[in-house]
């Protein structure tokens, strides 16, 4: 099964027993699916499962707080949206998570509707990640079927040179710069040439 058609799935990250099955309770009634941990290293010790996600963290935590666990996701490169849950949160805490790029921070105790809402926002921001990365990968793998020089023209092309100019950077005449430049958007499945520039900029070519 493709991991974009099994539902996503809900993290929760919290020491306190009670809230972890209440929010559990509650995400499952809406018909989400929910993981939950009482502390990072247990979540730590599960692999993650390849799904559109979210994480709900508590920022008081016993061993790592939740702040500093979002650090280190950010310095590994982990692309987990969060939404912080707190108690005793302050106005300098929550600017800290937000400017780190979580989705919202939660005072407990919050409305069911505000953490629904949060997931919400969370779950289409991981998709919306998703979908970008695996087109980025297509991308990729397409560019890698072209011949060197192609991929030298496509570059060109894609920074806005004209067939002529190209030719002379090359040192190629300027029907042979169009005949690597058509093969070049059939290999990408350009259907024009601006579709190309697009994924010359994905690329990092333009």
């Amino acid at each position: 099964m493709n991991s974009t058609d099994i539902e996503p799935l809900i993290y929760l990250v919290d020491d306190d027993a009670l809230l972890r099955d209440a929010i559990g309770s509650l995400l499952r009634s809406v018909g989400m699916r929910v993981a939950a941990y009482p502390s990072v290293a247990a979540f730590l010790a599960v692999p993650r499962v390849d799904v559109t996600s979210c994480l709900l963290l508590d920022v008081r935590l016993q061993g790592v707080s939740g702040l500093d666990f979002q650090a280190d996701l950010n310095r590994e490169g982990v692309p987990l949206p969060v939404i912080f849950m707190t108690g005793h949160g302050d106005i300098p805490m929550s600017v800290r998570a937000m400017k780190a790029g979580a989705i919202d921070f939660l005072a407990k105790p919050f409305r069911d509707q505000d953490l629904l809402d949060a997931i919400n926002v969370a779950l289409q921001a991981d998709s919306a990640r998703r979908s970008r990365d695996q087109a980025l990968h297509a991308v990729t793998a397409r560019y890698a079927t072209l011949t060197p020089r192609e991929r030298e023209i496509m570059a060109l092309a894609a920074r806005g040179l004209m067939n002529k100019q190209i030719a002379g950077e090359v040192g190629t005449s300027e029907i042979t710069v169009k005949i690597h430049r058509g093969n070049a958007m059939r290999k990408m499945e350009a259907k024009t040439f601006a579709d190309l520039v697009r994924m010359a900029e994905a690329l990092g070519l333009a």
